[in-house]
């Protein structure tokens, strides 16, 4: 298996539980790892967007990762979120995940900034060239207003051995056709949408970053299992039961939904810090008549 083929399949957005009084929900994080390697994703991503992040103390930014990698390790493969908007804060951080024994590197386009494409390139060859871990770019203009062009992710791939994937959460399918493209076929390219998984599968892409795997890691393994195997009618079934739920699952900020439906099963309390807040009371209704169709449809399919 070459290097790059390790990140194939499904990468779970780990949440960050929180207790009553706000503290780190270690018990309740254990087992939401836990559950992500029964069901057999391919990777954990800690301290990401969905992991509330920005919000993290650095001692806790350090617990959390060291946390995953302690639980983890070895079982499947570890990425952490060490963006910032700043170049040398990244690199600084980047080096810290690598010491904690990271297996790659998910870094966001500088946010508020808003760089220059031959901004982006200076930005990521820093951080390429202060480590020896694998980098997976990030690009999602919905929270950081830019872009990561198809030739500036080519530029930074053929010039640095370890930019190897990116995770592509711009919410269009074609842009999987420009990366290949430009990228070559060992550039992995990572769905950052449950609801397009299908589709950009369909068109190149080698796996998914998940929100949807904190509560059901099984479908979205099942499916995307189910289309590597080329049985395309079980993938379409499986992605026609999830998509709905998926969506819903952004029908205000993530992770407050996906915490929400956590909440629910009993698996973490629905705590996120501010500034997000809970799901509001008519989110909240519309989120559980979605929830409650999607946990019947789920049945018939997995059955």
């Amino acid at each position: 298996m070459s290097k790059s083929k390790q990140y194939d399949g499904v990468i779970t957005a780990l949440i960050t539980p929180f207790t009553e009084t706000g503290a780190i929900d270690w018990p309740a994080y254990e087992r939401l790892i836990d559950r992500q390697l029964e069901a057999g994703v391919t990777g954990l991503l800690t301290v990401g967007t969905t992991g509330e992040a920005s919000t993290l103390t650095d001692e806790e930014y350090e617990q959390v990762v060291k946390k995953t990698v302690e639980r983890a390790k070895g079982k499947a493969v570890i990425l952490a979120g060490s963006g910032t908007n700043v170049t040398t804060k990244t690199v600084e951080r980047t080096r810290r995940i690598e010491d904690w024994g990271v297996d790659c590197a998910l870094i966001v386009t500088p946010y508020y900034n808003k760089p220059s494409q031959t901004g982006l390139i200076n930005h990521y060859e820093a951080i390429a060239d202060a480590v020896s871990i694998d980098i997976m770019l990030y690009s999602v203009p919905g929270r950081t207003g830019i872009e990561i062009a198809p030739q500036t992710a080519a530029a930074l791939c053929h010039s640095n051995k370890n930019i190897v994937a990116i995770k592509e959460a711009g919410g269009r399918a074609e842009r999987v056709s420009d990366l290949r493209a430009r990228c070559g076929e060992d550039f992995v390219i990572h769905c950052g949408d449950d609801g397009l998984a299908l589709a950009f599968y369909a068109l190149g892409a080698s796996g998914l970053t998940s929100v949807l795997a904190n509560y059901d890691p099984e479908i979205c393994v099942a499916c995307y299992n189910a289309w590597v195997a080329g049985d395309y009618q079980t993938a379409l079934r499986l992605h026609d039961t999830l998509r709905p739920f998926a969506e819903a699952l952004f029908i205000e900020n993530s992770p407050a939904p996906v915490k929400c439906v956590l909440g629910m099963q009993n698996s973490v309390l629905e705590y996120v810090r501010g500034p997000l807040a809970p799901v509001s009371p008519d989110a909240r209704k519309k989120l559980m008549e979605i929830f409650t169709a999607y946990t019947q449809n789920r049945k018939l399919v997995l059955s």
